[in-house]
């Protein structure tokens, strides 16, 4: 796909333009767009950038991530790709015994909290690719969260959402319903800040993540686990590492599309679009029938071994190459009935409420970058005195005995927060990409990767365009934008679709794109969410 014949309309219901420059950051709150912003403009890179967005993220945007978040890269440094997986490990306590004893893996509290990995992410990407000073990235977040923001709107109602539910939660309302608000969630336009959350990020600029996990934050989150019947110990933080992992691929026409090899999902999306293009998706139109139908029959394919194969890669039974074999690829798509339905089992290869953003530079450097609290606030529990809100990603273990996925010690869980990267066949550069939303996200990267690099949308098109996502069995869900005609025609195929309505903001996930043009980039920002993409 050339840049050079990308369609420029925008033929849905948002219509935001496509943010062009030769510096870039597309993110989900425009305040840590900003955030990167700064950082470009003082000297640093595109790492520098995204850093700085993330790090603010945990500030203006806690309703999907954290500074107990997990979190994933995929960089180009203008020479080669490089893959971190940051997902934490689980407590070595952590036995299908001890959860037995529990009635099953819970959604919220100490017991579906894995190591915190998103800090660890910003320390490797800041050491190994980064240009300024890590502690200068900390300040626009540091900032923000000691004198203040105004909340924007998609985010009040998702704060008022996750009080809800989770409002009893150890710490939760001490930080996120604080006094000086009467006990209240803000409202949007309020101005929200939180001197705990500033401190602890002083402790983690200071000591380059030291402090959170070998220091006084770790023996904090220790104790507090500790003290609310959760198994997470100091031994457990301190044996925390990130992992430069490389990435996986598919070869998608013109493109190769890469994501991080398992725990995460990416694999799902890979593997769908080998089936893509092996039925030849890109003939029919694009937002009808027959491509619709296609690429919701390729998901499901993929998402039934996903659902029995993904775990931490050391524990699966089968590997990627396996799964991502042509030929198997083949056999899978060979199941695709073009005018029916269809509800797939898993197949036998034979052996052989999360945040994202993207931001790219002059120099070339992009990176495609996602971290997240798993639930909207996660677990709901926030370690008092910290702003440490935590993930909730051991809930996505199993207890079922022998599947790769089940729990155990010092084990990552399958994940659904993934980055993407998809590079032209040459070995060049071709876009930044992700779509948050937990399970919505490898769909969404179908999607993504077929609008653009398919059909030629440009990358504010491609963000804006109505969504489905496979439920189950024969379930679709659409969002209310979808056409009509269409919805008919998959009822008529056999697929039991559901209109949801509501902005499709954890439903159908939010998109940042950051396309290459020449020495210049194209970026697109989901309008589902607050944020937008910046450039210079």
């Amino acid at each position: 796909m050339n840049t050079s014949s990308l369609d420029w309309s925008l033929p849905y219901s948002s219509h935001r333009s496509a943010v062009m420059g030769r510096n870039v950051v597309s993110a989900s709150q425009p305040l840590a767009a900003q955030a990167g912003l700064r950082m470009l403009l003082a000297g640093g890179n595109a790492v520098d950038a995204a850093i700085a967005a993330a790090m603010a993220l945990t500030v203006v945007e806690p309703t999907g991530c954290g500074l107990g978040s997990d979190g994933f890269a995929i960089v180009w440094d203008g020479k080669e790709l490089h893959g971190l997986n940051a997902s934490g490990r689980s407590p070595a306590a952590w036995t299908p015994e001890y959860f037995a004893k529990l009635g099953g893996i819970p959604e919220t509290g100490w017991n579906a909290v894995t190591v915190p990995g998103a800090v660890s992410a910003w320390v490797a990407l800041s050491k190994r690719l980064g240009k300024l000073p890590f502690a200068q990235l900390a300040q626009p977040a540091i900032d923000y969260a000691r004198n203040g923001f105004p909340v924007s709107p998609t985010i009040a109602k998702l704060w008022a959402l996750g009080a809800a539910k989770l409002g009893a939660q150890p710490g939760f309302a001490e930080c996120f319903m604080p006094e000086y608000l009467g006990g209240r969630v803000p409202q949007a336009g309020e101005i929200f800040r939180s001197e705990a959350h500033a401190r602890t990020l002083e402790l983690i600029a200071e000591t380059e993540g030291e402090a959170f996990y070998r220091g006084v934050i770790a023996e904090r989150m220790a104790a507090h686990s500790h003290a609310n019947g959760g198994a997470m110990t100091l031994a457990d933080l301190a044996a925390h590492q990130a992992d430069w992992v490389g990435t996986i691929s598919q070869r998608f026409g013109d493109s190769v599309v890469h994501e991080i090899p398992p725990n995460g999902q990416g694999i799902a999306a890979l593997m769908a679009l080998g089936m893509l293009d092996a039925v030849g998706v890109g003939e029919q139109p694009l937002d009808g029938i027959d491509s619709v139908h296609l690429q919701i029959e390729a998901m499901k394919l993929a998402f039934a071994d996903l659902h029995q194969y993904n775990a931490d890669i050391d524990a699966m039974h089968v590997t990627p190459d396996e799964l991502l074999h042509a030929d198997y690829l083949k056999s899978r798509a060979a199941l695709i009935d073009p005018q029916r339905a269809g509800d797939p089992g898993h197949g036998a290869p034979r052996p052989g409420g999360t945040v994202y953003l993207a931001a790219a530079d002059a120099s070339g450097m992009m990176i495609s970058f996602i971290q997240s609290n798993y639930m909207g606030f996660g677990s709901g529990v926030v370690v008092p005195g910290t702003g440490i809100s935590l993930q909730n990603r051991g809930h996505n273990f199993n207890l079922i005995p022998g599947h790769a996925n089940e729990v155990g010690p010092r084990k990552r869980p399958s994940h659904t927060i993934i980055p993407a990267f998809a590079m032209h066949a040459d070995g060049s550069p071709q876009m930044a990409f992700g779509v948050m939303g937990g399970p919505m996200q490898s769909q969404g990267h179908l999607q993504m990767a077929l609008r653009v690099l398919r059909y030629g949308q440009n990358p504010q098109a491609a963000a804006d365009a109505p969504r489905w996502r496979v439920t189950g069995g024969k379930g679709v869900a659409v969002e209310l934008g979808f056409d009509p005609a269409v919805i008919a025609a998959l009822r008529a195929r056999g697929h039991e679709v559901t209109v949801e309505e509501g902005n499709g903001v954890f439903a159908f996930g939010g998109a940042q794109l950051v396309l290459r043009n020449g020495s210049t980039y194209i970026a697109g920002s989901d309008p589902r969410k607050d944020g937008h993409a910046v450039a210079y």
